[in-house]
Protein backbone atom coordinates (compact mmCIF):
# COMPACT_ATOMS: atom_id res chain seq x y z
CA UNK A 1 0.00 0.00 0.00
CA UNK A 2 1.29 3.31 -1.02
CA UNK A 3 1.75 6.45 1.09
CA UNK A 4 -1.00 7.85 -0.35
CA UNK A 5 -3.76 5.23 -0.53
CA UNK A 6 -2.93 4.62 3.02
CA UNK A 7 -3.60 8.54 4.14
CA UNK A 8 -6.80 8.00 1.68
CA UNK A 9 -7.87 5.40 3.76
CA UNK A 10 -7.05 7.15 7.20
CA UNK A 11 -9.17 10.19 6.38
CA UNK A 12 -12.24 7.99 5.05
CA UNK A 13 -11.70 6.50 8.47
CA UNK A 14 -12.02 9.68 10.27
CA UNK A 15 -14.80 10.90 8.47
CA UNK A 16 -16.60 7.43 8.63
CA UNK A 17 -15.73 8.31 12.80
CA UNK A 18 -17.20 11.48 12.43
CA UNK A 19 -20.02 10.45 11.17
CA UNK A 20 -20.45 7.42 13.20
CA UNK A 21 -20.23 9.60 16.35
CA UNK A 22 -23.08 11.95 15.02
CA UNK A 23 -25.18 9.41 14.61
CA UNK A 24 -24.49 7.85 18.55
CA UNK A 25 -25.58 11.48 19.79
CA UNK A 26 -28.09 11.46 17.92
CA UNK A 27 -29.60 8.00 19.30
CA UNK A 28 -28.59 9.13 22.66
CA UNK A 29 -30.35 12.80 22.82
CA UNK A 30 -33.54 11.08 21.40
CA UNK A 31 -33.26 8.21 24.25
CA UNK A 32 -37.14 9.31 25.52
CA UNK A 33 -38.47 10.86 21.83
CA UNK A 34 -41.45 8.94 21.72
CA UNK A 35 -42.01 7.31 17.84
CA UNK A 36 -37.62 7.61 17.07
CA UNK A 37 -36.24 5.01 15.66
CA UNK A 38 -32.66 4.61 16.58
CA UNK A 39 -29.96 5.39 13.46
CA UNK A 40 -26.99 3.15 12.36
CA UNK A 41 -24.81 4.27 10.10
CA UNK A 42 -24.05 1.65 6.93
CA UNK A 43 -20.09 1.90 5.96
CA UNK A 44 -19.04 0.14 2.80
CA UNK A 45 -15.39 -0.67 1.89
CA UNK A 46 -13.92 0.94 -0.98
CA UNK A 47 -12.36 -2.01 -2.47
CA UNK A 48 -8.79 -1.53 -3.91
CA UNK A 49 -8.99 1.96 -3.55
CA UNK A 50 -8.82 1.52 0.35
CA UNK A 51 -10.71 2.89 3.15
CA UNK A 52 -14.31 3.17 3.86
CA UNK A 53 -17.39 5.44 2.61
CA UNK A 54 -20.44 5.70 3.90
CA UNK A 55 -23.74 4.87 2.31
CA UNK A 56 -25.91 6.21 4.73
CA UNK A 57 -28.22 5.96 7.92
CA UNK A 58 -30.64 3.04 8.53
CA UNK A 59 -33.46 3.47 10.96
CA UNK A 60 -34.13 0.23 12.96
CA UNK A 61 -37.97 0.00 12.70
CA UNK A 62 -39.64 -3.38 12.88
CA UNK A 63 -42.27 -3.07 10.95
CA UNK A 64 -44.73 -5.66 12.00
CA UNK A 65 -44.39 -4.92 15.48
CA UNK A 66 -44.96 -0.95 14.41
CA UNK A 67 -48.23 -2.18 12.32
CA UNK A 68 -49.69 -4.23 15.33
CA UNK A 69 -48.93 -1.50 17.66
CA UNK A 70 -50.89 0.81 15.47
CA UNK A 71 -53.86 -2.00 15.27
CA UNK A 72 -53.89 -2.04 18.67
CA UNK A 73 -53.84 1.84 18.76
CA UNK A 74 -56.99 1.74 16.74
CA UNK A 75 -58.76 -1.02 19.27
CA UNK A 76 -58.17 0.59 22.19
CA UNK A 77 -59.36 4.34 20.83
CA UNK A 78 -62.50 2.59 19.12
CA UNK A 79 -63.19 1.03 23.02
CA UNK A 80 -62.25 3.94 24.72
CA UNK A 81 -65.22 5.60 22.77
CA UNK A 82 -67.77 3.20 23.35
CA UNK A 83 -67.20 2.58 27.03
CA UNK A 84 -67.17 6.10 27.40
CA UNK A 85 -70.98 6.06 26.70
CA UNK A 86 -71.70 3.19 28.54
CA UNK A 87 -69.75 4.59 31.79
CA UNK A 88 -72.34 7.40 31.37
CA UNK A 89 -75.50 5.83 30.75
CA UNK A 90 -75.17 3.64 33.79
CA UNK A 91 -74.12 6.73 35.78
CA UNK A 92 -76.60 8.83 34.69
CA UNK A 93 -79.69 6.40 35.41
CA UNK A 94 -77.77 5.82 39.13
CA UNK A 95 -77.41 2.84 40.86
CA UNK A 96 -79.85 1.20 43.38
CA UNK A 97 -80.45 2.76 46.79
CA UNK A 98 -77.87 5.83 45.64
CA UNK A 99 -79.64 9.24 46.05
CA UNK A 100 -81.37 10.90 43.16
CA UNK A 101 -81.19 7.47 41.02
CA UNK A 102 -83.93 6.28 38.94
CA UNK A 103 -84.81 3.72 41.10
CA UNK A 104 -84.75 5.55 44.32
CA UNK A 105 -86.97 8.26 43.04
CA UNK A 106 -89.24 5.59 41.69
CA UNK A 107 -89.60 4.02 45.71
CA UNK A 108 -90.23 7.56 46.69
CA UNK A 109 -92.95 8.41 44.24
CA UNK A 110 -94.75 4.88 45.41
CA UNK A 111 -94.22 5.41 48.80
CA UNK A 112 -95.37 9.19 48.60
CA UNK A 113 -98.84 7.77 47.18
CA UNK A 114 -98.95 5.19 50.25
CA UNK A 115 -98.46 7.60 52.61
CA UNK A 116 -100.94 9.72 51.42
CA UNK A 117 -103.28 7.66 50.94
CA UNK A 118 -103.01 6.62 54.86
CA UNK A 119 -103.72 10.24 55.86
CA UNK A 120 -105.39 11.70 52.66
CA UNK A 121 -106.53 14.71 54.82
CA UNK A 122 -103.18 16.27 55.30
CA UNK A 123 -102.45 18.91 52.39
CA UNK A 124 -98.39 18.23 53.02
CA UNK A 125 -99.02 15.06 52.29
CA UNK A 126 -100.75 15.21 48.90
CA UNK A 127 -97.95 17.63 48.38
CA UNK A 128 -95.18 15.47 48.87
CA UNK A 129 -97.19 13.12 46.29
CA UNK A 130 -97.11 15.43 43.24
CA UNK A 131 -93.33 16.56 43.89
CA UNK A 132 -91.78 12.75 44.15
CA UNK A 133 -93.91 12.55 40.76
CA UNK A 134 -92.80 16.01 39.59
CA UNK A 135 -89.25 14.81 40.84
CA UNK A 136 -89.59 11.63 38.91
CA UNK A 137 -90.60 13.13 35.83
CA UNK A 138 -87.60 15.14 35.80
CA UNK A 139 -85.23 12.69 36.12
CA UNK A 140 -86.17 10.87 33.31
CA UNK A 141 -86.32 13.92 31.07
CA UNK A 142 -82.58 14.47 32.50
CA UNK A 143 -81.71 11.05 31.40
CA UNK A 144 -83.15 11.65 27.82
CA UNK A 145 -81.72 15.07 27.46
CA UNK A 146 -78.27 13.77 28.83
CA UNK A 147 -78.24 11.19 25.76
CA UNK A 148 -79.19 13.51 23.58
CA UNK A 149 -76.09 15.71 24.79
CA UNK A 150 -74.01 12.65 24.23
CA UNK A 151 -75.14 12.43 20.79
CA UNK A 152 -74.48 15.93 20.08
CA UNK A 153 -70.94 15.80 21.69
CA UNK A 154 -70.06 12.82 19.06
CA UNK A 155 -71.45 14.83 16.40
CA UNK A 156 -68.64 17.23 17.44
CA UNK A 157 -66.42 14.44 17.91
CA UNK A 158 -66.87 13.33 15.00
CA UNK A 159 -66.46 17.18 12.83
CA UNK A 160 -63.29 17.15 14.55
CA UNK A 161 -62.24 13.95 13.64
CA UNK A 162 -62.84 14.44 10.22
CA UNK A 163 -60.66 17.66 10.28
CA UNK A 164 -58.15 16.51 11.68
CA UNK A 165 -57.77 13.57 9.58
CA UNK A 166 -57.77 15.14 6.47
CA UNK A 167 -55.07 17.86 8.09
CA UNK A 168 -52.63 14.88 8.88
CA UNK A 169 -53.59 13.67 5.36
CA UNK A 170 -52.52 16.71 4.03
CA UNK A 171 -49.03 16.55 5.87
CA UNK A 172 -48.49 12.95 5.06
CA UNK A 173 -48.59 13.66 1.60
CA UNK A 174 -46.10 16.84 1.86
CA UNK A 175 -43.69 14.35 4.05
CA UNK A 176 -43.99 11.61 0.90
CA UNK A 177 -43.25 13.92 -1.58
CA UNK A 178 -40.19 15.21 0.87
CA UNK A 179 -38.79 11.72 0.94
CA UNK A 180 -38.66 11.16 -2.97
CA UNK A 181 -37.10 14.48 -3.32
CA UNK A 182 -34.32 13.51 -0.65
CA UNK A 183 -33.93 9.59 -2.17
CA UNK A 184 -34.04 11.45 -6.00
CA UNK A 185 -31.06 13.96 -4.22
CA UNK A 186 -29.78 11.13 -2.48
CA UNK A 187 -29.66 13.03 1.18
CA UNK A 188 -30.33 11.84 4.16
CA UNK A 189 -34.63 11.24 5.46
CA UNK A 190 -34.22 9.58 8.69
CA UNK A 191 -35.92 12.62 10.43
CA UNK A 192 -38.61 12.31 7.53
CA UNK A 193 -39.79 9.04 8.13
CA UNK A 194 -39.62 9.53 11.86
CA UNK A 195 -42.15 12.27 11.08
CA UNK A 196 -44.06 9.89 8.80
CA UNK A 197 -44.26 7.50 10.99
CA UNK A 198 -45.98 10.08 13.77
CA UNK A 199 -48.37 11.12 10.98
CA UNK A 200 -49.22 7.44 10.47
CA UNK A 201 -49.65 6.69 14.15
CA UNK A 202 -52.30 9.86 14.84
CA UNK A 203 -54.12 8.30 11.92
CA UNK A 204 -54.45 5.17 12.59
CA UNK A 205 -56.27 6.22 16.28
CA UNK A 206 -58.95 7.39 14.23
CA UNK A 207 -59.13 4.81 11.73
CA UNK A 208 -57.06 1.42 11.00
CA UNK A 209 -54.40 1.69 8.43
CA UNK A 210 -52.58 -0.48 6.30
CA UNK A 211 -49.37 0.58 4.29
CA UNK A 212 -48.20 -0.16 1.15
CA UNK A 213 -44.59 0.79 -0.65
CA UNK A 214 -44.21 2.79 -3.82
CA UNK A 215 -42.09 4.34 -5.49
CA UNK A 216 -39.22 6.15 -3.46
CA UNK A 217 -38.99 5.28 -0.48
CA UNK A 218 -43.11 6.50 -0.33
CA UNK A 219 -46.01 5.15 1.40
CA UNK A 220 -49.92 4.52 0.24
CA UNK A 221 -52.09 3.85 3.32
CA UNK A 222 -55.54 1.87 3.23
CA UNK A 223 -57.90 1.25 6.16
CA UNK A 224 -58.56 -2.59 6.08
CA UNK A 225 -62.20 -2.20 4.88
CA UNK A 226 -61.14 -1.69 1.82
CA UNK A 227 -61.09 2.57 1.65
CA UNK A 228 -58.05 4.10 0.03
CA UNK A 229 -56.70 7.32 2.29
CA UNK A 230 -53.75 8.26 0.21
CA UNK A 231 -52.02 7.08 -2.53
CA UNK A 232 -50.61 9.85 -4.33
CA UNK A 233 -53.07 12.75 -3.52
CA UNK A 234 -54.70 12.19 0.14
CA UNK A 235 -58.72 11.72 0.18
CA UNK A 236 -61.02 14.08 1.44
CA UNK A 237 -63.30 13.33 4.17
CA UNK A 238 -66.30 15.30 4.36
CA UNK A 239 -69.16 15.31 6.68
CA UNK A 240 -71.96 18.32 7.81
CA UNK A 241 -72.11 18.18 11.50
CA UNK A 242 -75.82 19.39 12.70
CA UNK A 243 -75.66 22.33 15.71
CA UNK A 244 -78.22 20.32 17.96
CA UNK A 245 -79.57 16.17 17.47
CA UNK A 246 -82.92 15.46 18.53
CA UNK A 247 -84.17 11.97 19.06
CA UNK A 248 -86.28 11.27 16.14
CA UNK A 249 -82.90 12.45 14.23
CA UNK A 250 -80.95 9.57 12.77
CA UNK A 251 -78.59 9.03 9.66
CA UNK A 252 -81.13 6.15 8.92
CA UNK A 253 -83.95 9.02 8.21
CA UNK A 254 -81.26 11.33 6.32
CA UNK A 255 -81.61 14.21 9.05
CA UNK A 256 -78.40 13.38 10.34
CA UNK A 257 -74.53 13.42 8.30
CA UNK A 258 -72.89 10.34 7.11
CA UNK A 259 -69.54 10.11 5.86
CA UNK A 260 -68.80 10.93 2.23
CA UNK A 261 -64.80 9.57 1.25
CA UNK A 262 -63.74 12.32 -2.07
CA UNK A 263 -67.51 12.63 -2.11
CA UNK A 264 -68.54 9.39 -2.07
CA UNK A 265 -71.08 7.86 0.80
CA UNK A 266 -69.50 5.23 2.87
CA UNK A 267 -70.85 3.38 5.87
CA UNK A 268 -69.70 5.18 8.62
CA UNK A 269 -70.08 2.30 11.58
CA UNK A 270 -70.36 -1.69 11.73
CA UNK A 271 -68.49 -4.27 10.35
CA UNK A 272 -69.53 -3.61 6.88
CA UNK A 273 -67.91 -0.22 7.38
CA UNK A 274 -64.54 0.51 5.47
CA UNK A 275 -63.33 2.46 8.49
CA UNK A 276 -64.39 0.19 11.25
CA UNK A 277 -62.36 -0.20 14.45
CA UNK A 278 -60.95 3.16 15.31
CA UNK A 279 -62.05 6.13 17.40
CA UNK A 280 -63.87 7.35 14.41
CA UNK A 281 -66.67 4.67 13.98
CA UNK A 282 -66.99 4.23 17.24
CA UNK A 283 -68.37 8.29 17.66
CA UNK A 284 -70.56 6.80 14.84
CA UNK A 285 -71.70 4.15 16.38
CA UNK A 286 -72.06 6.76 19.71
CA UNK A 287 -74.42 8.90 17.93
CA UNK A 288 -75.98 6.40 15.89
CA UNK A 289 -76.49 3.45 17.60
CA UNK A 290 -75.47 3.04 21.53
CA UNK A 291 -77.02 6.19 22.61
CA UNK A 292 -80.53 5.64 20.01
CA UNK A 293 -81.18 2.43 21.89
CA UNK A 294 -80.62 4.15 25.35
CA UNK A 295 -83.41 6.17 23.91
CA UNK A 296 -85.56 3.98 22.67
CA UNK A 297 -85.48 2.17 25.92
CA UNK A 298 -85.93 5.29 28.08
CA UNK A 299 -88.91 6.46 26.02
CA UNK A 300 -90.66 3.17 26.60
CA UNK A 301 -90.19 3.37 30.51
CA UNK A 302 -91.30 6.93 30.14
CA UNK A 303 -94.44 5.78 28.21
CA UNK A 304 -95.21 2.73 30.38
CA UNK A 305 -95.36 5.16 33.23
CA UNK A 306 -98.02 7.90 30.96
CA UNK A 307 -99.79 4.52 30.04
CA UNK A 308 -100.26 3.33 33.54
CA UNK A 309 -101.82 6.57 34.55
CA UNK A 310 -103.91 6.94 31.68
CA UNK A 311 -106.15 4.28 32.00
CA UNK A 312 -109.41 5.37 31.69
CA UNK A 313 -110.84 2.83 34.53
CA UNK A 314 -107.85 4.53 37.23
CA UNK A 315 -109.82 8.16 37.62
CA UNK A 316 -113.08 8.33 36.49
CA UNK A 317 -113.06 11.92 37.16
CA UNK A 318 -111.63 12.78 33.52
CA UNK A 319 -112.92 13.20 30.53
CA UNK A 320 -112.41 11.00 27.54
CA UNK A 321 -109.43 12.12 25.89
CA UNK A 322 -107.87 13.94 28.36
CA UNK A 323 -103.99 13.54 29.81
CA UNK A 324 -103.57 11.29 33.29
CA UNK A 325 -101.29 11.84 36.50
CA UNK A 326 -98.19 12.03 33.52
CA UNK A 327 -98.54 13.76 30.67
CA UNK A 328 -96.83 14.14 27.34
CA UNK A 329 -96.05 17.95 27.45
CA UNK A 330 -99.27 18.55 29.33
CA UNK A 331 -101.33 16.67 26.26
CA UNK A 332 -102.56 12.77 26.04
CA UNK A 333 -99.98 10.14 24.82
CA UNK A 334 -99.64 9.52 21.28
CA UNK A 335 -98.23 5.90 20.48
CA UNK A 336 -97.62 7.44 17.06
CA UNK A 337 -95.28 10.33 18.67
CA UNK A 338 -93.04 7.74 21.00
CA UNK A 339 -89.62 8.87 20.20
CA UNK A 340 -88.26 11.17 22.52
CA UNK A 341 -91.06 10.93 24.87
CA UNK A 342 -88.64 10.78 27.81
CA UNK A 343 -87.58 14.26 27.38
CA UNK A 344 -91.34 15.44 26.81
CA UNK A 345 -93.09 13.51 30.20
CA UNK A 346 -94.35 16.07 32.83
CA UNK A 347 -96.71 15.98 35.57
CA UNK A 348 -100.78 17.02 35.29
CA UNK A 349 -100.64 20.45 35.70
CA UNK A 350 -104.36 20.12 36.89
CA UNK A 351 -102.14 18.99 40.71
CA UNK A 352 -99.32 21.39 39.97
CA UNK A 353 -99.45 24.31 42.47
CA UNK A 354 -96.22 25.69 40.26
CA UNK A 355 -98.92 25.64 37.17
CA UNK A 356 -101.65 26.72 39.16
CA UNK A 357 -103.05 23.56 39.98
CA UNK A 358 -104.20 21.99 43.18
CA UNK A 359 -103.01 19.45 44.93
CA UNK A 360 -106.25 17.94 46.01
CA UNK A 361 -106.83 16.94 42.22
CA UNK A 362 -104.14 13.49 43.11
CA UNK A 363 -106.49 12.51 46.17
CA UNK A 364 -110.28 13.61 44.55
CA UNK A 365 -109.38 13.00 40.58
CA UNK A 366 -108.03 15.56 38.08
CA UNK A 367 -111.41 16.25 36.86
CA UNK A 368 -112.34 17.36 40.27
CA UNK A 369 -114.02 21.19 40.22
CA UNK A 370 -113.73 21.18 44.56
CA UNK A 371 -112.17 19.32 47.24
CA UNK A 372 -114.07 15.65 47.88
CA UNK A 373 -113.89 13.95 50.98
CA UNK A 374 -110.68 15.03 53.07
CA UNK A 375 -110.69 11.40 54.02
CA UNK A 376 -110.89 9.22 51.06
CA UNK A 377 -107.96 7.75 49.82
CA UNK A 378 -109.08 5.06 47.78
CA UNK A 379 -107.68 6.67 44.46
CA UNK A 380 -104.35 7.53 45.74
CA UNK A 381 -104.02 3.91 46.75
CA UNK A 382 -104.94 2.87 43.42
CA UNK A 383 -102.12 5.62 42.24
CA UNK A 384 -99.74 3.74 44.17
CA UNK A 385 -101.04 0.27 43.18
CA UNK A 386 -100.62 1.30 39.69
CA UNK A 387 -97.00 1.95 40.00
CA UNK A 388 -97.00 -1.72 41.19
CA UNK A 389 -98.98 -3.28 38.55
CA UNK A 390 -96.64 -5.25 36.59
CA UNK A 391 -97.07 -5.27 33.07
CA UNK A 392 -95.39 -5.70 29.66
CA UNK A 393 -92.89 -3.00 28.19
CA UNK A 394 -94.30 -1.98 24.62
CA UNK A 395 -91.51 -0.41 22.55
CA UNK A 396 -87.90 -0.60 23.87
CA UNK A 397 -85.39 -3.51 23.92
CA UNK A 398 -86.10 -4.91 27.48
CA UNK A 399 -87.82 -7.28 26.39
CA UNK A 400 -91.88 -8.17 27.11
CA UNK A 401 -91.54 -9.51 30.67
CA UNK A 402 -94.31 -8.23 32.97
CA UNK A 403 -92.73 -6.15 35.47
CA UNK A 404 -93.68 -3.17 38.06
CA UNK A 405 -92.60 -0.17 36.71
CA UNK A 406 -89.81 -0.21 39.67
CA UNK A 407 -88.49 -3.18 37.76
CA UNK A 408 -88.62 -2.31 34.10
CA UNK A 409 -86.82 0.85 35.94
CA UNK A 410 -84.18 -1.88 37.16
CA UNK A 411 -83.82 -3.79 33.62
CA UNK A 412 -83.29 -0.45 32.14
CA UNK A 413 -79.83 -0.33 34.62
CA UNK A 414 -78.56 -3.72 34.80
CA UNK A 415 -78.51 -3.44 30.62
CA UNK A 416 -76.69 -0.70 30.78
CA UNK A 417 -74.58 -2.15 33.76
CA UNK A 418 -73.78 -5.05 31.29
CA UNK A 419 -72.95 -3.34 28.56
CA UNK A 420 -70.56 -1.28 30.37
CA UNK A 421 -69.29 -3.96 31.77
CA UNK A 422 -69.18 -5.66 28.38
CA UNK A 423 -67.43 -2.66 26.65
CA UNK A 424 -65.04 -2.22 30.19
CA UNK A 425 -63.62 -5.82 29.31
CA UNK A 426 -63.18 -4.99 25.75
CA UNK A 427 -61.24 -1.78 26.75
CA UNK A 428 -58.68 -3.46 29.25
CA UNK A 429 -58.11 -6.47 26.69
CA UNK A 430 -57.06 -3.76 24.27
CA UNK A 431 -55.22 -1.70 26.54
CA UNK A 432 -53.44 -4.61 28.41
CA UNK A 433 -52.52 -5.33 24.50
CA UNK A 434 -51.28 -2.20 23.55
CA UNK A 435 -49.70 -1.55 26.33
CA UNK A 436 -47.64 -4.97 26.01
CA UNK A 437 -46.69 -3.57 22.12
CA UNK A 438 -45.55 -0.75 23.24
CA UNK A 439 -42.84 -2.27 25.66
CA UNK A 440 -41.87 -4.50 23.11
CA UNK A 441 -41.32 -1.63 20.65
CA UNK A 442 -39.94 0.58 23.61
CA UNK A 443 -37.11 -2.56 23.41
CA UNK A 444 -36.48 -1.83 20.38
CA UNK A 445 -35.42 1.63 20.91
CA UNK A 446 -32.55 3.72 21.71
CA UNK A 447 -30.47 1.72 24.37
CA UNK A 448 -27.93 4.23 26.27
CA UNK A 449 -25.72 0.80 27.29
CA UNK A 450 -25.11 -0.31 23.62
CA UNK A 451 -25.40 3.49 22.33
CA UNK A 452 -22.22 4.19 24.67
CA UNK A 453 -20.36 1.29 23.88
CA UNK A 454 -20.63 2.26 20.29
CA UNK A 455 -19.22 5.42 20.98
CA UNK A 456 -16.22 4.21 22.72
CA UNK A 457 -15.52 1.89 19.71
CA UNK A 458 -15.75 5.04 17.73
CA UNK A 459 -13.91 6.85 19.57
CA UNK A 460 -11.49 4.14 19.22
CA UNK A 461 -11.15 3.97 15.84
CA UNK A 462 -10.92 7.83 15.48
CA UNK A 463 -7.99 7.65 17.24
CA UNK A 464 -6.46 4.58 15.61
CA UNK A 465 -6.88 6.93 12.49
CA UNK A 466 -5.85 10.26 13.57
CA UNK A 467 -2.58 7.90 15.06
CA UNK A 468 -2.11 6.66 11.21
CA UNK A 469 -2.29 10.16 9.78
CA UNK A 470 0.22 11.22 12.18
CA UNK A 471 2.46 8.46 11.63
CA UNK A 472 1.81 8.73 7.53
CA UNK A 473 2.76 12.72 8.25
CA UNK A 474 5.94 11.83 10.07
CA UNK A 475 7.01 9.71 7.47
CA UNK A 476 6.38 12.48 5.11
CA UNK A 477 8.48 14.26 7.08
CA UNK A 478 11.00 11.73 6.99
CA UNK A 479 11.36 11.48 3.95
CA UNK A 480 11.60 15.22 2.92
CA UNK A 481 14.68 15.48 5.05
CA UNK A 482 16.56 12.42 3.68
CA UNK A 483 15.85 13.97 0.23
CA UNK A 484 17.35 17.39 1.10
Amino acid sequence: MSITSALSSAISGLNASSRAAGVVSTNLANVLTDGYAPREIVLSSQGRIGGVSVVGVSRNVDENLLNERRAADSELAYSEARNEFAVFLENEIGLPGEAGSLNALIVNFESSLTSAAAKPEEDVRLSQAVQSAKTLASKINTVSDSIQRERTEAEIGIDLAVKDINRLLGELQKVNTQIATTKDTGGLSASLFDERQGLVDQISEYIPVKIAPRDNDTIALFSPGGAILIDGPPVELSFTPSNTIAPHMTFGNGLLSGLEINGLPITPSGDSSPIAGGRLSALFEVRDTLAPDAQANIDAIARNLIDRFQDPALDTTRLPGDPGLFTDGGAIFDPLNEAGIAGRVSVNALVDPAQAGEVYRIRDGLGAAIPGQVGDGALLLSLSNTVSTRNALASGGLGSINRSFAEHATAFLSDAGQQRLFLEQSQSFAATRQASLVELELQDGVDSDTELQNLLLVEQAYSANAQMIQTIDEMIDTLLRIAS
